[in-house]
Formats: structure tokens, sequence, C-alpha cells
């Protein structure tokens, strides 16, 4: 476990922004949750999430105003996540601005999208910035409480062991009972 600790102590921060140029809400949640418990500085993590993330998407940004529609046709594993987005963002634009970081899948290629579809920098760059103000706050604050939360639920343990073990147990008996009722049923 000192390992452990000593390599999130070395590498944690570059982690943080590697996390935050991707969908890395699962590393900033971690990481966060690591400085509830003093292994890491909570304001760092923030400071860092949110440049990484307002970095990344701005530059994703530009990539969809020079190259859009030809990434999009060049790549059709993009066509999915950014026909969804495309019709997110004629639907609510502003709002769809502030709020893709939010939206598992199309994330990534939201910026894209938003280059491709000409909306200027003057108007992207403000609502990014304030995206990314909330991303990073719901986030690391996020998991700084859950860092609480697990610590609670690894010192009692014991006592949410049984609890988990009598939960299985109850669901797999409703889901037996379900199946096979269904199969009776259909006799």
């Amino acid at each position: 476990m000192e390992k452990f600790i000593a390599f999130v102590q070395d590498w944690g921060y570059w982690a943080v922004f590697l996390g935050s140029l991707v969908e890395g809400e699962s590393v900033i949640l971690t990481a966060s949750a690591m400085a509830s418990q003093g292994y890491l500085s909570l304001p760092k993590i923030m400071i860092i999430a949110f440049f990484g993330t307002l970095f990344a998407d701005q530059a994703l940004f530009f990539v969809g105003r020079k190259y859009g529609p030809s990434l999009f046709q060049r790549y059709p594993r993009l066509k999915l996540p950014s026909d969804k987005a495309f019709k997110l963002l004629h639907k609510m634009d502003s709002w769809f601005i502030l709020s893709f970081r939010f939206i598992y899948g199309i994330r990534i290629v939201s910026p894209i999208v938003i280059g491709a579809a000409g909306i200027s920098p003057q108007r992207f760059l403000p609502l990014n910035f304030i995206s990314a103000i909330i991303w990073t706050v719901v986030s690391c604050v996020g998991g700084y409480m859950l860092g609480d939360v697990m610590l609670n639920i690894l010192e009692n343990f014991h006592t949410y062991q049984k609890y988990f073990l009598i939960g299985v147990v109850g669901i797999a008996c409703i889901i037996a009972g379900v199946f096979l009722g269904k199969k009776k049923w259909k006799k």
C-alpha cells in the first residue's frame, strides 16, 4: 500500500492532467478522493483539471473548424456520435456547449462538431470557459466527498459485507423467481 501511495503522490498530478484531456472523470474522481485523505492537494487537482479540459476542448474545437466535415468522412466510427452531437447542437445551441462535457459518449467529438458547425471562437471560448469551471468544481468536489464515503465504507467493511451478501442473495432469488415464473406462465 505504501508503494501505491508513493506512486500516486509522484505521478497523480500527471494522471489528472492526462485524464482531464479525455473523458477522464474517473481519474479526476479518484484523485479528488485521494485528496480527501491527504495524499494529493484538491486545489492543485482543480487547477490542473480545469486547464487540461479547457486546453483539450479548445484544441479539438480548432481541429473541427479546420478539418471538421472531412474528418467525419475519413473516420466513419465518429459518424454516430457526431450525428448525435450535431442534433443536440442545433436543438440547444449554447446549452449544448455548456453541457457537452457531461454527456457520456460524445464528449470528445463535441468540440470538433461545434467547430465544424461554424460557431465562432469568440462565442465558443467564453462558454467553454464557464463549462470547464462547472465541470471542474462538480467533478473535484464530488470526488472529494466520495473519498470520505469510501473511507467510511472501508472502515466499516465488516458491517457492509453482511448487507452486501444479503442483497446479492436477495437479488439472485428475485431474478430466479421471475425467470421461473415466466417459464411456468408461458406453459
